[in-house]
């Protein structure tokens, strides 16, 4: 389907911006009857603004190319946050440019002044948030007498915000005879009341299909140890690299420290919460726009309403109260074509709320742990690889002839390998994660059935039967398995699902070292006994000792006497 249907100014602006096939929800509402209420369920990013400014344009401009004299205003859109009315107004104004339509913002943290300036000198149509309107209303400035069209953008999330008696202030004060649109993300209990009280004979359109919502989302579920939530998301951030992340957190709170803690290990983070002044918020969008920042933390309502370019990932921090909430935050990305990923961090003992959640929401996500140091480190390499063979495509005479000068006294691995240092050290540290409870492989059934079993005979001492039994040996990085080794024992065995796979990252942050410096790995039943290389093996015993918060009742010391 084409354009063909909307009105030829319209069309022609389109077509100057290479606008040249309509969106699922663009298509719909061309098709539809142009003399009845809408009530059209889409997606944020879904192309709606485009969608209800070529539905409104048969009551503003007729058969005519350009629009009348200024007056009250003929149409009103109604949107949950001052960002997403302005780019709505931007929208509609090249939308409506070769119109000659005026268009105007009312919206809280701008000079209401200047807006009834605005609205004296006459306007066509108004686009502003509840509130102002409002206020505007009950102060005579804003006349709606006039009004043909009314639209209701993202009408799910202004309920949610708590502006439904505000909302029916300005429908009751609107003409009978409007023209309603209503578009919101889900078409909850509360918007059909709405939309069954304010709309008459309204046509339902249905944009996208619950599969079709998800469709440019890519969704992924990492399980956590719960206390390493702020690990998960450092890692997370590191290992997808994304120009834009949206990381959401349950409370202000929440979204201080963690993007404190984002901020600390060299982020370039902006914070959006409620507490934040309408100019503090302007100033943490414009980072995140322009690029000076490249991960915004926020909670749920800070995000209403957000448009961010490049947003490639959304991060759930902190687990969606419901499945609105999940594809609310969720669609932030994978918005207009463009591809996205949806990231929700998981505590371990939730894992089954949340797998509910998204069978209730009909998403599939993929089910993995977090990316480890190992993989942030992989990753970085083959980066690496290419951002710096990239930087040596064209270099200039001057850059050439530095390098001549370096070239006289150094080898050329060496200012390689001096550039590598120079930006690996430029990314924010991975970090040591432990693997879940869940995803940690179960004692073999025979070695538990055998540790279960009474013992037909009076046998030795607890400790003694200890070291008969069979002891699973693994090998780790052979380094340290030369010279002087020293062991260490670790109070967990077989009986607490003792693994490798959260046993080294446990041990590198306890005692501050690699992997490298680990050696053999011995888990017995009730014990773990651990090599570290000589060279670690006194700053591992000192770093040991100290008190550990995230692992209270696991005691790591060095074992008297050697072990064979």
């Amino acid at each position: 389907m084409s354009f063909s249907a909307a009105h030829p100014s319209l069309r022609r602006a389109l077509a100057a911006r290479s606008y040249s096939e309509p969106t699922a929800v663009q298509a719909a509402v061309l098709g539809a009857d142009a003399t009845r209420d809408l009530l059209v369920s889409a997606q944020t990013g879904s192309g709606k603004t485009v969608a209800f400014g070529l539905a409104l344009a048969p009551r503003l401009l007729g058969e005519a190319e350009r629009i009348g004299p200024a007056g009250a205003p003929r149409a009103l859109i109604i949107a949950p946050t001052r960002e997403l009315a302005i780019q709505v107004q931007r929208e509609l104004s090249w939308l409506y440019a070769e119109t000659g339509a005026r268009i105007v913002t009312c919206v809280g943290g701008m000079d209401p002044r200047r807006e009834r300036d605005n609205l004296a000198r006459g306007v066509h149509v108004v686009v502003g948030t509840p509130g102002r309107l409002c206020d505007h209303l009950e102060r005579g400035a804003l006349v709606l007498s006039k009004l043909e069209g009314v639209v209701l953008d993202e009408a799910d999330e202004m309920l949610d915000m708590g502006f439904r008696e505000e909302l029916e202030r300005l429908l009751d004060a609107a003409p009978a005879e409007r023209r309603t649109l209503l578009f919101s993300a889900t078409i909850p209990k509360e918007i059909a009341q709405i939309a069954k009280r304010y709309q008459k004979n309204a046509e339902r359109i249905a944009a996208t299909s619950e599969g079709e919502r998800h469709r440019d989302i890519e969704y992924i579920a990492v399980t956590i140890v719960p206390r390493e939530r702020d690990l998960a998301v450092v890692n997370l951030l590191r290992y997808f690299d994304a120009p834009g992340s949206l990381v959401f957190c349950a409370t202000r709170d929440g979204v201080t420290r963690l993007a404190a803690n984002l901020a600390e290990r060299g982020f370039s983070v902006a914070a959006l919460s409620g507490e934040l002044s309408q100019r503090e918020r302007s100033q943490a969008l414009q980072a995140l726009r322009d690029g000076r920042a490249r991960v915004c933390v926020a909670t749920d309502v800070a995000a209403r309403g957000l448009d961010l370019p490049d947003l490639g990932l959304v991060i759930h921090a902190d687990l969606p109260q419901n499945r609105d909430v999940l594809v609310h935050r969720s669609g932030r990305t994978g918005r207009a074509g463009k591809k996205g990923t949806a990231i929700v961090v998981v505590p371990d003992p939730a894992r089954r709320h949340m797998e509910r959640m998204f069978h209730g929401a009909r998403i599939e996500p993929s089910w993995r742990p977090p990316p480890s140091a190992d993989d942030i480190r992989t990753r970085d390499q083959d980066q690496l690889v290419l951002e710096i063979r990239a930087l040596a495509e064209a270099p200039s005479d001057d850059d050439r002839a530095v390098a001549h000068t370096l070239l006289a006294d150094r080898s050329a691995e060496q200012l390689v390998a001096a550039l590598v240092a120079q930006r690996r050290q430029a990314r924010p540290a991975p970090e040591e994660l432990t693997l879940a409870p869940s995803l940690r492989p179960a004692p073999a059934r025979r070695e538990r059935e055998r540790e279960q079993a009474p013992s037909p005979r009076k046998g030795p001492p607890p400790r003694e039967r200890e070291r008969e039994q069979p002891r699973r040996d693994v090998r780790r990085e052979p380094s340290a398995s030369r010279g002087n080794a020293v062991w260490f024992t670790v109070n967990v065995g077989r009986s607490k699902n003792a693994d490798p796979k959260w046993l080294v990252p446990l041990l590198c942050r306890r005692g501050r070292i690699g992997k490298q410096a680990i050696g053999k790995i011995q888990i017995l039943a009730r014990e773990t006994r651990v090599e570290i290389a000589a060279d670690a093996a006194e700053r591992f015993a000192a770093a040991v000792r100290e008190p550990d918060a995230k692992d209270k009742n696991v005691h790591i010391e060095p074992v008297d006497g050697d072990i064979t």
